[in-house]
């Protein structure tokens, strides 16, 4: 990891919580484009996200990003039972909301309400928080999220036994702890490596 630090060009933080796409800059060089060789390119698993700076940023150790971004891809994308998608981004929001990332929860905010299309619900929990409530199930989700970030981790036998009186069997349990524990890291790293910016109208 580079030790030069770098002062983000003049930009707007955001304030709230909002599903709006937004920038992140850095507080660290990232690798320049032209930099990447193909070990770098290849541990981006997703090519297109040489664009990021926050994955160039990460490339700088290439093998940890690749075992990292394939274990993100496996938790979000795997179709195979478990969770539906929506609620395993569900979880994420909730992890990112408690944490106070605002760059996290506006993703993952976006892509719960994109597949549930419940867009009200989605934005119910960036306006309230944690403790507002959307019905038994993804207050079952959220609760679980939330007892997953916490520290000291408070998750125990009654959340697992509420998930399961709301319909979720062991995979899609077993899908939301791996959502909530990986985006508690993720906030941690992304919170402590730049700062989230708005786009420009």
């Amino acid at each position: 990891m580079t030790d030069k630090t770098l002062t983000p060009p003049p930009h707007t933080e955001p304030v709230v919580f909002t599903r709006d796409m937004l920038d992140w800059l850095p507080w660290l060089e990232p690798l320049a484009e032209a930099e990447m060789t193909e070990h770098h390119i290849r541990s981006l698993v997703d090519a297109a996200r040489v664009k990021s700076p926050y994955f160039r940023l990460l490339a700088r150790d290439p093998d940890v990003l690749e075992a990292r971004t394939r274990t993100d891809k496996d938790i979000f994308y795997n179709p195979e039972a478990g969770l539906p998608r929506a609620e395993r981004e569900l979880a994420a929001a909730a992890t990112s909301r408690l944490n106070g990332c605002i760059y996290c929860a506006s993703v993952h905010a976006r892509f719960a309400a994109t597949y549930s299309k419940r867009v009200d619900d989605v934005q119910r929990l960036l306006d309230e928080g944690v403790e507002a409530k959307l019905d038994e199930r993804w207050d079952a989700i959220v609760a679980a999220s939330v007892a997953l970030t916490a520290l000291p981790m408070t998750f125990g036998k009654e959340h697992v036994e509420r998930l399961r009186s709301v319909g979720l069997d062991d995979a899609a349990i077993a899908d939301l702890i791996g959502a909530a524990s990986f985006f508690n890291w993720a906030n941690r790293l992304m919170l402590s490596l730049g700062v989230p910016a708005t786009q420009p109208k």
